[in-house]
């Protein structure tokens, strides 16, 4: 038996959902909930192995709930997103809460249900467009901004933990130079400090 808690907060939404899980032999739904941090206390007092999650909720929103829940329950509790929102930020923002799952509103309820149970034995159910655009940004970051030489190896520097002034000295530029060059870096990266152009650098592997 799966072990459902929703969290939705449109009255006439959750009522449907309910009533379409509840019909099911191998669902049983152990609470509803109108808003994340609802979600999140409910979650702390039930046995449950599935929460179907909006987005858009008042108090809590289905991004922190989910984090929330996920860092407290991490392996137990599975959190699947159910939204109208398709956007790629939205998308990632909720994978990276931690997020098992990520399913649309338009979708059949075959393949909600699919997906909740797809969620229940481990998987990580995705809408085919959440799928795309998953792999999109994946692809993406692998290839990362395109970074000139003199660029890398002041960003490997940087990364190294060396100041302008010392950058400038084992590369013979000038500091002026060096500055000019963090400035594309930064444009570059979508950061706005050495610190996070630091933290860019060795995650990818340039230190």
């Amino acid at each position: 038996m799966i072990r459902l808690i929703l969290a939705e907060d449109h009255p006439v939404v959750r009522v449907g959902l309910e009533r379409m899980l509840a019909s099911e032999a191998d669902i049983e739904i152990v609470g509803t909930a109108e808003n994340g941090a609802e979600a999140v206390a409910l979650v702390a007092r039930s046995e449950c192995d599935v929460v179907l999650m909006d987005l858009s909720m008042p108090v809590m929103d289905g991004i922190e709930a989910t984090r929330q829940i996920v860092s407290a329950h991490e392996g137990r509790v599975r959190v699947v997103v159910l939204t109208s929102f398709s956007a790629r930020e939205d998308i990632m923002a909720a994978l990276d809460a931690g997020a098992s799952g990520y399913l649309l509103k338009d979708a059949e309820p075959q393949e909600l249900l699919a997906g909740v149970r797809a969620a229940a034995r481990g998987d990580s159910p995705l809408a085919p467009q959440a799928a795309r655009e998953v792999l999109s940004a994946r692809t993406e970051d692998r290839s990362g901004p395109e970074l000139s030489a003199r660029e890398t190896e002041v960003l490997r520097l940087v990364a190294h933990g060396l100041p302008n002034k010392r950058i400038a000295r084992e590369l013979q530029i000038s500091e002026k130079t060096v500055k000019a060059h963090l400035t594309q870096i930064f444009q570059r990266l979508g950061v706005t400090d050495r610190t996070q152009a630091a933290l860019w650098a060795k995650e990818r592997g340039l230190d």
